[in-house]
């Protein structure tokens, strides 16, 4: 499960990995949580990717409370296109969520142990994400997202049994494409 990541990278880094024109400013933040905005790269039809944010927590559109978004931060990779609650954005709203690193924690006797994995020799990563927009009675539109995971591999299986899907860069243009009806092949 993937309940904390980073982002400090430089403005241009961000335009550089992620094919961008220009990303707002921001200040860099070392522990996102869930319900706060995160920072997204989601692509128009024409393929024009572009920074979008999201609240981290997904709220199906079809949902009667936005508060279930609180329980829908990650999603499992393996059957998120089984699942009503991400079927649709599985499907056709995809997104990659830039980070430094992320933390999974460690079961300890006495409480968790939080761990930071980020890339080997720095640089960024895309975690693979969803969104979703969902309206309220009075018309307001909420857009949140929720992380994809996966079994746990590497130096994070000793640590936890899930971790984020990482989008491969040179995937990043077939995660984001309208046309990838079956995502799980980059997913996996």
């Amino acid at each position: 499960m993937c309940g904390r990541f980073a982002l400090r990278a430089p403005r241009q880094a961000l335009n550089e990995t992620f094919g961008l024109e220009r990303v707002p400013r921001a200040p860099g933040r070392h522990n996102i949580a869930p319900g706060q905005l995160v920072e997204a790269v989601a692509a128009e039809a024409s393929g024009r990717r572009h920074m979008r944010l999201f609240r981290w927590g997904l709220v199906p559109s079809w949902s009667k409370d936005p508060a279930q978004g609180a329980r829908c931060i990650n999603a499992r990779s393996e059957t998120a296109l089984d699942k009503p609650a991400f079927r649709a954005a599985m499907r056709y709203r995809r997104c990659l969520i830039p980070a430094d690193g992320f933390y999974e924690w460690q079961a300890r006797p006495h409480g968790k142990q939080p761990w930071f994995f980020e890339p080997e020799g720095g640089g960024l990563l895309a975690l693979a994400g969803i969104w979703e927009a969902w309206q309220g009675p009075g018309g307001e539109v909420l857009e949140t997202c929720a992380v994809l995971t996966r079994e746990a591999e590497g130096r994070v299986r000793e640590i936890h049994e899930r971790m984020p899907v990482i989008v491969p860069p040179a995937l990043s243009g077939d995660w984001l494409s309208a046309n990838l009806q079956d995502p799980r092949g980059i997913a996996a």
